[in-house]
């Protein structure tokens, strides 16, 4: 299946998210916090996407997109904070 990440984002807040059919499957929230930083704030899977790595995919776009704009991420959100603490290649950011 071909997964395209989408992304959305106002002055305060964003999202990196995943639809299927009109459906979303797969969503990352994060806050801004000054203009440096994001807080990935919540990470949710359909169940139907379950075990395909979806939501380590929408973490891996976040850190790909703030290693660009040379911001950092902190991971509130527990299912991040784990992406993070098993894949040391994606740290540098945090």
């Amino acid at each position: 299946m071909d997964i395209e990440i989408q992304h959305e984002e106002s002055e305060s807040k964003g999202s990196y998210f995943v639809e299927v059919e009109g459906k979303k499957v797969g969503e990352m929230t994060y806050s801004k916090a000054g203009t440096d930083r994001i807080i990935i704030d919540h990470t949710e899977v359909d169940d139907s996407m379950r075990g395909t790595g979806l939501g380590k995919k929408l973490v891996v776009k976040a850190v790909e997109d703030a290693r660009k704009k040379e911001i950092s991420i902190v991971p509130l959100c527990p299912f991040a904070r784990s992406v993070f603490d098993k894949n040391d290649h994606l740290r540098d950011v945090l």
